[in-house]
């Protein structure tokens, strides 16, 4: 090659070494690559002139928390708090030299994020409840939400009857079929029968015990009986008292707002004010979320800006209708300090969901900058925000509310100014082109920033909720603008003119605009394919698509293309997933196989909500009472067998009877009775297995089965290297099985916890 080309010319510092490639015409073709490391060292530079350096302790700081969470038992908490403090001193000390101050920086801000977590686990430390419990309680009722058919309270327990006082939970959440004459601040007694917090319902599900522990829930279940009121020998500390007080504030405009709307509009309305949804029918709530719109039924960020400022404008165009004040003052950081006054305010008033919270804070820190004269919108005091959100609540990090709700901001800060068309100064015209230019900018604005948080949270809501709305665009352009010109106004403007009395004409003309929104809805969600279920993304598939959002949100430079690689990848994993082709219950009522035609096949009695967490895991849109699920199994009163893909037969054991047979003849054993030991079955889980590990999937590989189990909270253990005994299908005997359920398994489901978060199944004795 060096004999047909000339010498090639000095090449700069800045560029790598040319690349000569021979043409057929005898013309030398040179590529000139770019230097990596002089590309990296200019846009660091870049970086760091922006200060985008900041944003990055957050990041660590998640991380931190994240490790803790996947750290097995209780880890100690001199360690993490120990080495923060010697990589901080480190950084301290090296502060003159960029590059190692940065990474001592990061590292001790991971070191903080998995000691937030080790110290929040520790102060929220309270009793639950390891088995079934039945036994008189008595407790203050904390909050009472209505339901359809009843009522759920939230009970600060002082006694429990049968269970030591070091044991007992400190708090319960029970539905009581009956709940009239009770409220907030009361004690009462009854008889509860009661539960655990149900775990995860599969590795990766969601995992209502961790939230309940975080919360200081300890139990769930329902009332059994009369429930009495009864006179406290001592009042209520203060925190109850005003928890109480607010929640039967909340509850009264909660069914006044109700009442003067009526229908399923009053429910959807009183929720948009107060944030209690209990009186919302549940086909409305599918037609909400097939719209894509369920967010606005959930105080979080949209109502919290719109609050805030609302607000903002109302009090600095009050300020400057006084010009003295307007000219003397710093009107627009009196608006601000009203402002966030006003954001605190509703956020006690809507119950300080954890949702609610965490956009209080972003609020406050965005509202904060004003008062500093800094930019209120920018990737740093988002930064703040999270830091501040998860060193409260690290646990929120795990959360869907947390990620999709930061991931959105972050990435409309990033992308939505590149979509938006530069506004060119010179163009000017009449008033009516100025209102179709300010309509267009504002519809221009709707769109892009709906399309960018529609990008950045659909992996969150493939992972959590496995399902995706192609058509929340359409769903949210057409109802934001009610909610945000018309809906939130009329609210406020309902809450100032309630003591007075005045509201009701108000409520019902919001009710207008909620209506014109649930018809939106339902025209939206009636179309084809509104609400897609997709099969769970994996945490690799995860993790990989949330830093590509990282990379395109927080760099300033050109390293945001740097994003592609990992989204790409996260992309790859997320179009082909590994599913699961065993799913068990935590106690062993019922499992879900995957038969020879591909499609899972329910054995057992899983309760509904069980079952359909399998069904959407798997991508899955059939209904727990969807009769094709037992079609492939055949069933008698002593267990069913499914056949498995592969060659395999897979038998689910409820009687001893069964074990003599099908250890010979399945490949797979699950039951949740004792296996004897010579049971030759190649692979066996029984009930000592699922008492230690609790849910669990299983993986057919072609040489060796991949078990993956819930304990604690966590995804634990991965058995691999097993050799399998693979039938042969076609030549082993058939098993014989009824292929119609036994009539036990056609038993209704009991509801145990009434919960939105989670339901169970009723024990087998």
């Amino acid at each position: 090659m060096e004999d047909n080309q000339a010498k090639p010319r000095r090449i700069p510092r800045s560029m790598a070494r040319a690349v000569a490639l021979p043409l057929s015409s005898g013309i030398p073709l040179i590529w000139s690559l770019p230097d990596g490391r002089a590309w990296l060292s200019r846009n660091m530079a870049l970086e760091v002139e922006q200060r985008r350096l900041f944003p990055w302790i957050a990041i660590f700081f998640g991380i931190g928390i994240v490790l803790f969470f996947q750290a097995d038992g209780q880890p100690a908490l001199w360690a993490p708090v120990g080495a923060f403090g010697l990589f901080g001193a480190a950084a301290i000390a090296s502060r003159r030299h960029l590059t190692v101050f940065s990474i001592l920086i990061a590292l001790a801000a991971l070191l903080a994020g998995f000691s937030a977590g080790a110290i929040r686990a520790r102060s929220v430390a309270a009793p639950a409840l390891t088995r079934l419990v039945i036994a008189p309680v008595t407790g203050f009722i904390e909050t009472v939400e209505d339901r359809e058919g009843g009522k759920r309270l939230l009970l600060r327990l002082t006694g429990m009857m049968g269970v030591a006082d070091a044991g007992r939970p400190e708090r319960i959440r029970v539905s009581v079929r009956s709940g009239e004459g009770l409220s907030p601040g009361q004690l009462i007694a009854g008889t509860a029968r009661l539960l655990p917090p149900p775990q995860a319902a599969w590795p990766g599900g969601y995992d209502f015990a961790r939230d309940a522990s975080f919360k200081g829930i300890g139990a769930v279940g329902s009332m059994v009986g009369q429930v009495r009121r009864i006179d406290s020998p001592q009042r209520p500390g203060w925190s109850l008292w005003l928890a109480a007080r607010v929640d039967e504030a909340r509850n009264a405009l909660t069914e006044r707002i109700a009442s003067a709307i009526g229908g399923a509009a009053g429910g959807v309305g009183a929720a948009l004010v107060t944030g209690k949804r209990g009186l919302i029918p549940e086909p409305t709530n599918d037609v909400l979320r097939a719209a894509g719109i369920y967010h606005i039924v959930s105080i979080s960020g949209l109502h919290m800006v719109l609050a805030a400022g609302t607000f903002f404008w109302v009090v600095r165009a009050l300020l400057a209708l006084a010009p003295g004040v307007a000219l003397l003052w710093p009107v627009k950081k009196m608006a601000a300090v009203a402002a966030m006054a006003g954001a605190t305010i509703y956020c006690i008033f809507s119950g300080s969901d954890v949702a609610t919270e965490r956009s209080l804070v972003m609020t406050l820190v965005m509202f904060g900058a004003i008062l500093v004269d800094r930019p209120a919108l920018s990737i740093r005091n988002l930064s703040i925000a999270a830091l501040i959100v998860l060193a409260r609540e690290p646990e929120a990090l795990l959360g869907p509310s947390f990620q999709m709700s930061f991931g959105a901001v972050a990435a409309m800060m990033a992308l939505v100014p590149l979509m938006h068309r530069p506004r060119l100064e010179g163009a000017r015209g009449g008033f009516v082109a100025r209102g179709v230019s300010w309509i267009g900018t504002a519809m221009l604005g709707l769109v892009t920033t709906t399309l960018v948080a529609s990008f950045a949270t659909a992996p969150f809501a493939a992972y959590h909720f496995q399902s995706l709305n192609p058509y929340g665009l359409i769903g949210n352009a057409l109802a934001l603008p009610l909610v945000s010109l018309i809906v939130m106004p009329s609210a406020l403007l309902g809450v100032l003119a309630y003591p007075f009395g005045l509201d009701r004409p108000i409520w019902q003309f919001m009710g207008m605009a909620v209506s014109q929104v649930l018809d939106v809805s339902a025209w939206v969600g009636g179309f084809s394919g509104s609400t897609l279920v997709v099969p769970a993304l994996g945490g690799a598939a995860l993790v990989l698509l949330s830093l590509g959002l990282i990379l395109v949100s927080v760099p300033a430079s050109a390293l945001r293309w740097m994003a592609l690689v990992p989204a790409g990848a996260g992309l790859a994993f997320a179009a082909t997933p590994d599913r699961y082709d065993v799913f068990i219950d935590r106690d062993g009522a019922g499992a879900a196989i995957r038969a020879k035609g591909g499609r899972l096949a329910l054995v057992g009695r899983p309760s509904d909500f069980v079952a359909e967490q399998w069904l959407r895991a798997d991508g899955d849109a059939r209904n727990a009472d969807d009769g094709s699920l037992r079609q492939e199994a055949k069933c008698d009163a002593a267990g069913c067998v499914v056949a498995a893909a592969g060659g395999r037969w897979v038998a689910f054991v409820q009687d001893f009877t069964a074990f003599e047979e099908d250890c010979r003849r399945a490949t797979v054993i699950v039951t949740r009775l004792k296996a004897p030991p010579i049971c030759k079955a190649s692979f066996v889980l029984d009930g000592d297995d699922l008492k230690e590990r609790g849910a669990t999937t299983i993986r057919f590989n072609p040489e060796t089965v991949e078990l993956r189990s819930v304990r604690k909270g966590r995804e634990v253990r991965t058995w691999a290297g097993k050799e399998v005994h693979r039938a042969d299908v076609s030549s082993a005997p058939e098993i014989p099985r009824r292929a119609r359920p036994v009539p036990e398994q056609d038993f209704p489901e009991e509801d145990l916890n009434a919960s939105d978060e989670s339901s169970t199944s009723r024990p087998m004795h």
